[in-house]
């Protein structure tokens, strides 16, 4: 039987729901990707050229630390990873998640949350963060995705 992990950065909450309802779905372990120093409204402000997740986007060698390490991605043949859409891409946290975790051989799912953005080259920009994965495109969820949509998502990645 493979074992699945959904790990999620989320800012607002809407990706920490929706990676609750994918990991119920999936019967997954969970784990929350949170940074060193949790940001703040100001820190979100993309419409400031010096908030702090516009200048991290802009350097893409940034990678905010984790206030917590996953003990091992060893036992996971599938690796979810959701995050909310900036900037058109995964915030560069989640480039630190992936570059923490050995990811090969193993299958790298990304999802978004956004109110408009699609995943763009998301999954392009963020393979080579896990190499030797099968790095499949992934999809943004919207908040008012149901349990049922989520789950004919995952169906149709069929990965079983």
């Amino acid at each position: 039987m493979s074992k699945t992990l959904v790990a999620y950065f989320s800012a607002s909450g809407v990706t920490a729901k929706l990676a609750k309802t994918l990991a119920k779905v999936t019967n997954a372990d969970l784990f929350e990707i949170k940074p060193v120093t949790p940001y703040t409204a100001k820190d979100l402000d993309w419409m400031d050229k010096k908030s702090r997740s516009t200048i991290e986007m802009q350097d893409k060698a940034s990678r905010p630390e984790m206030a917590e390490k996953l003990s091992s991605c060893a036992q996971y043949d599938t690796v979810f990873v959701g995050f909310p859409i900036w900037w058109y891409e995964a915030p560069r946290i989640i480039e630190t998640f992936l570059e923490s975790c050995d990811l090969s051989g193993k299958t790298f799912v990304p999802f978004g949350t956004s109110g408009g953005s699609s995943m763009g080259k998301t999954a392009q920009i963020l393979a080579p963060s896990c190499p030797g994965a099968k790095v499949l495109s992934g999809k943004v969820l919207r908040a008012s995705s149901s349990e049922a949509d989520v789950k004919a998502w995952v169906d149709s990645l069929h990965l079983a």
